[in-house]
């Protein structure tokens, strides 16, 4: 059972990552280790306009929507899940963790003008093929009732037992039919990462994406997500999962495609699976 620990205000990123990347080089991940039971909360949360409007155009929703797109309440508690996994106390490194899924739930419209108490906390360490998972939970309520919530798995790469170990890969299914084709340009990830908050330096430049690998800078998962289903549209209640299959490069050309509720995102003129999800009813109680 976590410990909830209310919170003033929304803590500003920059310091967050500053610390968590001191820290990182000092810890060793493993999937038994001890996580931090704290659940952030932060009452009475009203959204910003600005940032809510620059994250709509950079995502591709109808500008000034009454209601946040179904993704918003994960841009809201991102500050929480770094303050979290910045932490000392936290066993795995903030540097080279992979946002590797979400799924998220939307059971009601949620006012963009509305009043919220935001959570996060950690549910768990996962085992992983590749390393070690940390599945981080985000609720939003309004008057007291759970109204949005999502489980995001975030990836540290370490040397594990053997092959059999969670997560393998799966069979890629055929291509969906390509609903739409977008060109990404290279300043993608600084102008998502400047409406959502997100300035992590894989996304921003091709030197700084240099440091940690990659030889571009990559768009945000997040933002693939966002993207497909703004295109895709969704039901004021929805259930979404997403997996995030292989970073999208920047600048750079992708296909959406879609069909039975499931979408996608392709490059490579489809032969490379970026992500895939689906799209259904929100059958929780």
């Amino acid at each position: 059972m976590a410990d909830d620990r209310p919170l003033a205000g929304v803590p500003a990123l920059p310091p967050l990552l500053a610390r968590g990347a001191l820290l990182s080089p000092l810890k060793r991940p493993r999937p038994d280790a001890d996580f931090p039971r704290t659940r952030l909360v932060v009452p009475g949360l009203r959204v910003d306009p600005a940032p809510l409007a620059a994250y709509e155009r950079v995502c591709g929703f109808p500008a000034g929507a009454d209601t946040l797109p179904p993704t918003y309440p994960h841009v809201l508690g991102f500050p929480l899940a770094m303050r979290l996994m910045s932490g000392r106390d936290f066993p795995l490194p903030l540097l080279g963790l992979v946002h590797t899924s979400i799924g998220l739930t939307r059971r009601a419209p949620l006012p963009a003008t509305g009043s919220y108490e935001l959570a996060v906390h950690v549910e768990a360490l996962l085992p992983h093929r590749r390393g070690t998972e940390a599945a981080v939970v985000t609720e939003l309520r309004a008057d007291g009732d759970l109204v949005w919530e999502s489980r995001s798995t975030y990836l540290a790469r370490h040397r594990t037992e053997g092959p059999d170990a969670p997560g393998a890969p799966r069979q890629e299914e055929a291509p969906l039919p390509v609903r739409a084709e977008w060109r990404l340009a290279g300043d993608l990830g600084r102008r998502y990462g400047a409406a959502s908050g997100d300035r992590n330096p894989i996304h921003l430049h091709p030197l700084t994406a240099r440091l940690f690998g990659f030889p571009r800078a990559i768009a945000h998962g997040m933002w693939s997500v966002a993207r497909c289903l703004a295109e895709h549209g969704t039901p004021e209640a929805v259930a979404v999962r997403a997996a995030f299959r292989a970073p999208v490069p920047l600048p750079g050309t992708v296909t959406y495609g879609a069909g039975d509720g499931r979408f996608e995102l392709r490059g490579d003129e489809g032969r490379r699976l970026h992500l895939s999800g689906e799209v259904g009813p929100c059958t929780a109680a």
